[in-house]
């Protein structure tokens, strides 16, 4: 099996080629389908990178939404709405300019993933931010993601956390 490191460089590459806006559109439609999203209230989205899925359209639902702020080695769940400003992290990530709530309220945690296999164990960037962050919280996980973006197995370490619904641009949500 390959290692993460050669995982992510073929993914971040793959996804350049993509039409992100359409799939990211496709992707959105679905969760506004979804069971799961239509029970949430209080939602935690992630800011898009370049080339990354863009679900901010979901801001324009009748939710309470959060974005997470990185805080040393952790994830500071912040409130978002139009009126909170943005500011780019030293991760070069927008984060929102709140005081940070506690994770407790999310009912659904949205994560970036460059892609996920079939048990939901996805690949993220290599921090470790969202594995550390996930294990204390209760709320429902879902990652979006483009449909050919699953594949069969990825290695994943004891400290990774799978999550539980996968949502691509295909007619089906893998949940």
């Amino acid at each position: 099996m390959l290692e993460k490191t050669h995982i992510r460089t073929i993914f971040k590459e793959e996804r350049k080629k993509l039409d992100i806006a359409l799939i990211s559109k496709d992707i959105v439609k679905n969760i506004r389908s979804s069971d799961f999203y239509k029970n949430a209230e209080h939602v935690m989205l992630f800011y898009p990178l370049k080339y990354e899925i863009n679900l901010l359209d979901l801001l324009n639902d009748n939710k309470n939404f959060y974005f997470p702020k990185v805080a040393g080695e952790n994830l500071l769940v912040c409130p978002y709405d139009g009126s909170i400003r943005l500011e780019k992290s030293a991760l070069n990530i927008y984060e929102p300019c709140s005081a940070p709530v506690f994770p407790e309220i999310l009912d659904l945690i949205f994560v970036p993933a460059l892609a996920v296999d079939k048990k939901y164990y996805r690949l993220g960037y290599g921090g470790g931010y969202y594995d550390r962050f996930l294990k204390g919280c209760n709320a429902v996980t879902a990652v979006a993601i483009p449909e050919d973006f699953i594949i069969e197995e990825l290695p994943h370490d004891i400290f990774d956390v799978a999550v539980e619904h996968v949502i691509t641009n295909g007619k089906k949500a893998h949940v």
